[in-house]
């Protein structure tokens, strides 16, 4: 295939694929029907390829693959994508919150883990969406390509905030994305998943935000907060 004619082919697919993931109320049977065409073998989309034959924890993800959870989650996603500020970015962010994970994936311990597939999936998310953003129509197609690295750089700092954990950093997390729409997409990420409580799951992304908010009225009464990073 010509380079040009391939280049546009690319670029088609990412604007039908964006279409889906918008309009449709259930994206993932359109991705499960493309996921098996020659397509998804070629860069970019092989990204996406990759997590079909990425395993996961059975005991946090009873539904199988790193596919099978992004079509879960991207469902989910569609389902809130209105009570977004931004469906696009919302949604993308969705897609490949967990394109990280092929790459950071092992066996530990007897067990199956991927740590710091967040930091690694936002820069593989930044690669993958930079093959389009001279086609990309959005407003501003540098700010959706950010709006979506970040919040995927920092969904597990969710669970980090919920738990206390000292991988914990509010501050970053305010100073570079928006905590309601990562607390959207932290639901969406949760509920897709087999097994998932919707009541626990919403109570724990309200009891995210409260702790962000906490932590800015915190530091407002007392100065900076002993996990703010200090500023040359």
């Amino acid at each position: 295939m010509d380079d040009k004619i391939k280049r546009d082919h690319l670029n088609e697919l990412f604007k039908i694929i964006n279409n889906h993931l918008l309009y449709d109320d259930v994206p993932s049977i359109f991705l499960s029907q493309l996921c098996s065409q020659p397509e998804f073998e070629i860069y970019p989309f092989d990204m996406l390829l990759k997590l079909r034959s990425t395993n996961q924890s059975p005991i946090h993800h009873p539904e199988g693959n790193v596919w099978n959870h992004t079509l879960l989650v991207v469902d989910e996603a569609a389902k809130r994508k209105k009570g977004s500020k931004d469906p696009d970015a919302f949604m993308w962010a969705a897609l490949l919150h967990d394109i990280g994970k092929p790459p950071t994936t092992r066996i530990r311990n007897g067990k199956i883990t991927s740590y710091d597939h967040d930091k690694v999936g936002a820069g593989l998310a930044k690669d993958f969406l930079s093959v389009f953003k001279d086609n990309m129509q959005f407003a501003d197609n540098m700010q959706f390509i950010e709006n979506v690295c970040s919040l995927i750089k920092y969904h597990m700092q969710i669970l980090f905030v919920i738990n206390d954990l000292p991988f914990a950093s509010i501050y970053e997390i305010k100073q570079n994305t928006d905590i309601k729409e990562l607390a959207l997409l932290g639901l969406c990420d949760r509920l897709g998943r087999t097994g998932s409580n919707q009541t626990i799951e919403k109570d724990n992304m309200q009891l995210f935000i409260q702790k962000c908010n906490d932590f800015r009225k915190e530091r407002t009464l007392h100065g900076k907060s002993r996990n703010e990073k200090t500023r040359p």
